[in-house]
């Protein structure tokens, strides 16, 4: 399997944060990922919006950057957001209990709806 370079980016949507996360979440998507949360965070978005649908894999290290990222928002009182997670990734959120403490969403519109 050919590795992905992860990236992220932030775009504002309807008065909220969305940060597009594309390519593989393993250890080196650390800095990104941290830097594009940071941003959003100083932006004063609540919640911030996590798009998934451009990641085509989440090894263990990237679901303990995603936990990281969750405990930053729930010591700032903030809801993250999740959408475009595939199927198997929305079991391992279920399985991890990650599914417990954001809310998940097939894709952004039903995510804003939500909101």
């Amino acid at each position: 399997m050919e590795h992905k370079t992860f990236s992220a980016s932030i775009r504002p949507t309807d008065g909220v944060i969305a940060i597009d996360l594309a390519g593989d979440i393993d250890g080196a998507a650390d800095a990104a990922i941290n830097a594009a949360y940071a941003q959003a965070e100083s932006a004063g978005s609540d919640p911030v919006l996590l798009n998934f649908s451009g990641v085509g894999y989440i090894n263990s290290t990237g679901i303990a950057l995603i936990v990281g990222l969750l405990a930053q928002a729930r010591k700032s009182h903030r809801k993250l957001v999740t959408y475009g997670l595939s199927d198997h990734y929305q079991e391992i959120f279920r399985i991890t209990r990650l599914s417990d403490f954001m809310g998940m969403y097939d894709d952004e519109a039903s995510a804003l709806k939500q909101l």
